[in-house]
């Protein structure tokens, strides 16, 4: 199985049209074009996730103007996009279907593949504390790494193949709880990634 962008290549820069944050603010916020071919026989939905596998382990870090994230900090992964019993017909996702432009407190109802379950992103923990933006965060909300990290991040989007027309989940589910739920289930699978930077001193 095959997975492409038409919004851009892999392992290149993700457009900031695709992104939460610019340097300044905002940014448009959109979902990029995904498509994927070679379907193995006997898949009956697809799941798909974009993780983004270096958001920093020390949150007090971040954001702040006196200091810059290095590097070599451990990082964790934050998750951007979850999406459950994707029908099997399905073969692309349109730029800007999903997700166009920034929904304070999160969109509850985000559209979407006819019959797919759009879980939680990690915005939803992010700005829990923030009285303006907190809520629930589903569905696509794009990269928006601090200004201040010197390592370029990696959002990595993964199709999975299943040969099970819908996973167990809560109605209020994660990407842990489709990780979970897949297991044993798995026909196939395929990625590709892209990376962002607010700061201009990151390499890579």
């Amino acid at each position: 199985m095959r997975i492409w962008s038409d919004s851009f290549k892999d392992s290149d820069r993700i457009p900031a049209e695709f992104a939460m944050g610019l340097p300044d603010g905002f940014a448009p916020n959109r979902n990029p074009h995904l498509a994927w071919n070679g379907v193995p026989e006997g898949t009956r939905s697809f799941a798909l996730l974009c993780i983004d596998t270096d958001a920093p382990t020390v949150p007090e870090m971040v954001g702040r103007r006196d200091m810059e994230i290095p590097v070599e900090q451990p990082r964790t992964d934050f998750v951007h996009w979850v999406m459950a019993d994707i029908d099997p017909g399905v073969r692309s996702i349109a730029a800007g279907s999903a997700s166009d432009g920034i929904t304070a407190s999160g969109k509850q109802n985000p559209p979407g593949p006819a019959g797919a379950r759009q879980g939680l992103n990690d915005y939803t923990g992010w700005f829990a504390g923030d009285e303006q933006m907190r809520g629930d965060y589903y569905g696509y909300d794009g990269p928006y790494p601090p200004f201040n990290d010197l390592r370029p991040h990696r959002y990595h989007f993964r199709l999975y193949a299943l040969d099970v027309p819908a996973l167990e989940l809560p109605a209020r589910f994660t990407a842990a709880d489709v990780v979970r739920a897949m297991q044993g289930h798995v026909l196939a699978e395929a990625s590709i990634h892209a990376t962002y930077s607010l700061n201009a001193k990151a390499k890579g």
